[in-house]
């Protein structure tokens, strides 16, 4: 396994990981351990942002900007099929 599979599967744990935060946070009905929870999502939020800053600065995550007009054609399509 390379650096750049790893950090892609860790990147992937922590989105997975912060959406079960999230829902933890919206279903408890203890504030205690909402704060813990709350807590442990800032502290994963940190380590995503980290983790992302990571690949993007050794070209292992891109973001590749749309242009305006496949946007327009995309909302055009969607509002056509209602």
């Amino acid at each position: 396994m390379n650096d750049k599979l790893i950090m892609e599967n860790y990147l992937l744990l922590l989105k997975n990981t912060t959406d079960l935060y999230v829902h933890g946070i919206l279903e408890s009905s203890n504030e205690s351990s909402r704060l813990v929870l709350k807590e442990c999502l800032d502290n994963t939020l940190n380590s995503q942002e980290n983790t992302y800053n990571e690949m993007t600065k050794y070209g292992w995550y891109q973001i590749n900007n749309i242009e305006r007009s496949q946007i327009e054609t995309t909302v055009s399509n969607l509002q056509s099929k209602n």
